[in-house]
């Protein structure tokens, strides 16, 4: 009997001293509001698809911000780039942007502690708003087979990936696997397979997060949501190139805020860049040139690149249900030697600059500004 008191005796103590511990100096139950750790949900990504292939060309060697040699998704990690987007085609000509690079690739985000948006093509090549081709495999096939082939290709990719965010195709401004889901010649076959496919994520990775992509902020992005209105999808993701896009930023604000607020969905920016040079650094043209396609404010130069991604960062911030941004290949250095003419378009866009040394932009993904 005095054995068993003295057990009890002994775990009221403990207890005592383990709720003890519990409360913080000030007397507060459970510790103090410093010791809750939020979870980072603002999403600042950045679209890194083209890294595989410049490591394979293994020419270049890039630069923290002190010149020192640091892969990339380390730099980025350090920066506080918080998720990777990741493009990925069903059968490529090369192994590039295929199932086994992309598994590998997002194993590297995975085990660097970032998340992985996954940019589902449903194409063996390039999807944007002027090629949306199927796969080739898919052709011939009737319209039940290619839902279906939609569908197990789908799961294959949450089984294999497990993404964070999949993206249910890329910039699908008039639909996605011609010519049975084009939007505009064929909205309901198009409705029939986003919804299939968005059925079937909810189904196999419930925790998945599902992305709807528009390129622009004109009127056709109402158009668009509108059409996809009862699809079952958590974020509208917006291209905002202002060469593309038009200069406005005001107007992306207030597209950003009516689309979000008519559709009651979180909204981000999926693709966006900007140069930190009108110079090259290989003979491949590049897309961003001239002085007239810049942002009046924002110059072409190292402090106006980073001052534009903090003004979209600040721009997604204060729209009420913005949820993020992501930037489009700030990898895509000129990685074939300055005689290449098949190396990058958007070598004065990359976050690296000429010497593959990382440039102030990144300060725009600190978690707390």
């Amino acid at each position: 009997m005095k054995k068993i008191v003295v057990t009890l005796m002994l775990g009221c103590l403990i207890s005592f001293q383990l709720t003890s511990c519990s409360d913080d100096d000030s007397g507060k139950k459970g510790g103090s509001d410093d010791d809750i750790i939020a979870e980072d949900n603002f999403i600042r990504a950045a679209d890194i698809s083209f890294l595989p292939e410049i490591e394979q060309e293994g020419t270049v060697t890039f630069k923290n911000r002190e010149g020192i040699g640091e892969n990339p998704l380390v730099t980025l990690k350090n920066a506080g780039c918080n998720t990777i987007r990741i493009r990925l085609w069903n059968n490529p000509a090369t192994p590039h942007s295929g199932m086994a690079e992309v598994k590998i690739l997002s194993q590297r985000v995975k085990a660097a502690g970032m998340k992985v948006w996954l940019t589902v093509h449903y194409s063996d090549t390039w999807a944007d708003p002027g090629n949306q081709e199927k796969p080739q495999e898919w052709e011939g096939l009737d319209f039940e087979s290619l839902k279906n082939a939609a569908k197990q290709y789908t799961v294959q990719v949450l089984n294999e990936i497990e993404p964070d965010i999949i993206q249910i195709g890329n910039e699908t401004n008039s639909g996605f696997i011609y010519p049975e889901g084009n939007l505009v010649n064929n909205e309901a076959g198009y409705l029939e397979l986003v919804n299939t496919i968005s059925e079937i994520i909810r189904v196999e990775a419930p925790a998945t997060k599902i992305m709807l992509h528009y390129a622009g902020i004109g009127n056709s992005a109402d158009w668009f949501f509108n059409k996809v209105a009862n699809v079952d999808y958590d974020y509208i993701g917006l291209s905002y190139y202002p060469i593309w896009h038009g200069k406005d930023l005001t107007a992306l604000k207030n597209k950003m805020e009516s689309l979000s607020q008519a559709h009651n969905k979180q909204i981000v920016i999926a693709e966006t860049a900007y140069p930190f040079t009108l110079q090259w650094n290989d003979w491949t043209n590049n897309i961003y040139g001239q002085e007239d396609q810049l942002v009046p404010g924002y110059p072409a130069t190292p402090e106006g690149q980073k001052a534009f991604l903090l003004k979209i960062r600040e721009i997604t911030a204060s729209v009420s249900k913005g949820a993020g941004f992501a930037y489009w290949a700030p990898e895509w250095i000129a990685y074939r030697g300055n005689e290449a003419t098949n190396g990058s378009t958007f070598e004065n866009c990359a976050f690296w600059d000429f010497d593959n040394k990382a440039l102030p932009v990144l300060e725009a993904y600190k978690k707390d500004l």
